[in-house]
């Protein structure tokens, strides 16, 4: 019997990565979307491809028969809403509850769960998968994400389900079809579109890495942990600029502002976006996250049970730039 891997969110930017990665492997893939219509990022490659809503629970319960192996990649990736609530949080939470309880109702062997870093209590470095983020700043994508990936294991549990999760950081990389916030904030780098810079800090990672370990996850990850996919080194605002100004000489280095006055224009743009409905360039919460947060991640873990070796995060960029030079 053909062994078949379901890869929900399978048009986005890891899940599409993903979906190639198992390709190059001789694997059979059923990639679920919500709008199978769009083929651009399924053009070549020999996968079925399948209409599934996180929503909407048939659609999944159709999309899972026959699984072998689940990799949950689909969830809602924003950080701001008119009514988080509404929009990020309660489609993040009942996804999740939606696609466990159809991957159990059908028998699926195998789930790989996606969560992320922000998930994690960044309160000592290096960060670490044994601890929990507790403090969101307002932050409803923080937030979903947390709170989705501690209702998956309590479903695990309660349904019988064989879980792993894993937890990447800044995804970056090729094969993006429609630019994510991390990727649309190095292409307006690229473009001398970044007028300040906000002293922020991210540990960036390549999507084929993180596919690459999700792979492996499946295979020999322990049934009932969590495994950090990162890149060891955090980078800051200012050395991507730097980076970027590799592929575009004419880039000028933007000024630092301090903390106080990001936090008094952040606030400012959010109770504009509330008026106009337009998503601010930059939120509160992102000041008081990231500003000056220089993270070490302890990815340890993977790299000794997953053989997990991810390009160092200096290189994912440069990677990342040249996609989207060429790309976008």
């Amino acid at each position: 019997m053909t062994k078949i891997n379901l890869i929900t969110g399978a048009n986005g930017h890891l899940g599409n990565n993903l979906v190639r990665a198992l390709l190059a492997r001789g694997e059979t893939v059923r990639a679920s979307v919500r709008n199978p219509n769009n083929r651009e990022p399924f053009a070549g490659l020999d996968c079925e491809i399948v209409q599934a809503d996180l929503m909407d629970k048939p659609s999944l319960l159709k999309a899972m028969e026959g699984v072998d192996t689940l990799y949950q990649v689909a969830a809602v990736f924003r950080h701001w809403a008119r009514d988080p609530q509404k929009e990020i949080i309660e489609p993040n939470l009942q996804g999740t509850r939606n696609v466990l309880e159809a991957a159990a109702e059908k028998g699926v062997r195998r789930v790989v769960y996606v969560s992320s870093e922000v998930t994690l209590d960044n309160g000592r470095s290096p960060v670490d998968e044994s601890t929990w983020k507790t403090d969101f700043h307002g932050n409803p994508y923080v937030q979903s994400k947390t709170e989705s990936e501690q209702l998956a294991w309590r479903l695990a549990d309660e349904l019988g389900l064989d879980m792993v999760s894993v937890l990447p950081g800044a995804i970056i990389g090729p094969h993006c079809y429609r630019l994510t916030p991390t990727m649309s904030y190095l292409q307006r780098a690229l473009q001398g579109e970044i007028f300040v810079d906000v002293n922020f800090y991210f540990n960036m990672v390549d999507a084929r890495d993180v596919a690459a370990g999700m792979i492996v996850a499946a295979e020999n990850g322990r049934s009932g942990e969590r495994y950090l996919m990162n890149t060891k080194d955090p980078l800051g605002t200012r050395r991507l600029i730097e980076i970027a100004r590799e592929f575009n000489p004419n880039l000028r280095m933007p000024p630092r502002m301090p903390k106080f006055l990001l936090q008094i224009m952040s606030s400012a743009m959010e109770l504009g976006g509330k008026i106009t409905g337009s998503e601010p360039m930059l939120l509160r919460s992102q000041v008081d996250m990231y500003y000056g947060e220089a993270l070490q991640m302890n990815i340890n873990k993977a790299r000794t049970e997953l053989g997990y070796a991810p390009r160092d995060g200096e290189t994912a960029v440069r990677e990342a730039l040249a996609y989207l030079t060429e790309s976008h």
